[in-house]
């Protein structure tokens, strides 16, 4: 399967608070092409024999990518996602990743973000500054980051598949700073389909 679109790299930039002050958020996407992939389009990328299989495909702002373990149940694990990364720094800042459990059931939203953020507040998510939005709040940290986890459902999810351009989003750190990052919703309905449909496969 091969992708049929192709997407030029691009950063978008977005300021710290105070204590951030000269750091910036800058958000590893492409260009909107100016027609996407279809749904189910994706590069495989060649493994030494009897490792993972890894496939992905680019939608706008969202990379859909899904990894084979043969012999394992379920074989196919796959998401779609969207990364922030520091500038000048080649460590991602913020990770929000869309894992589709199947027909009937919700999907989950996983948001990370670095290590140092504040429990006492929720992670908050908006598709646009006048929609407010869904909050969760962080379930656990790890040395990799700290971690929310949010159920998108029916009415969440149509929300979120119809929206278009920037949305946000925010949380606290550690030192009481509000920290946001855009999240752009460009390609998120064309990356879901994908998601979807692989879901869907009888494994392989």
């Amino acid at each position: 399967m091969q992708s049929s679109t192709k997407n030029i790299a691009r950063v978008l930039v977005v300021a710290f608070a105070a204590a951030m002050v000269g750091a910036a958020v800058a958000q590893e996407s492409s260009k909107r092409a100016a027609a996407y992939p279809a749904p189910h389009a994706v590069q495989a990328q060649a493994e030494p024999s009897g490792e993972p299989q890894r496939t992905t495909a680019t939608y706008a702002d969202w990379v859909f990518q899904c990894v084979s373990n043969a012999g394992q149940t379920p074989s196919n694990a796959c998401d779609i996602a969207q990364v922030t990364a520091v500038r000048g720094k080649n460590v991602p800042f913020s990770r929000v990743a869309v894992f589709y459990p199947g027909r009937g059931q919700p999907s989950k939203l996983t948001v990370q973000v670095p290590a140092n953020a504040s429990f006492a507040t929720q992670v908050h998510i908006q598709t646009a500054d006048s929609d407010p939005g869904i909050v969760a709040p962080f379930s656990r940290c790890l040395p990799t980051g700290c971690f929310a986890d949010f159920e998108l459902k029916d009415d969440v999810l149509k929300k979120f598949l119809a929206a278009r351009g920037a949305g946000k989003l925010s949380f606290t750190d550690a030192a009481g700073r509000n920290i946001t990052i855009p999240l752009s919703f460009n390609g998120f309905s064309e990356a879901f389909a994908a998601l979807a449909k692989e879901q869907r496969q009888p494994a392989r």
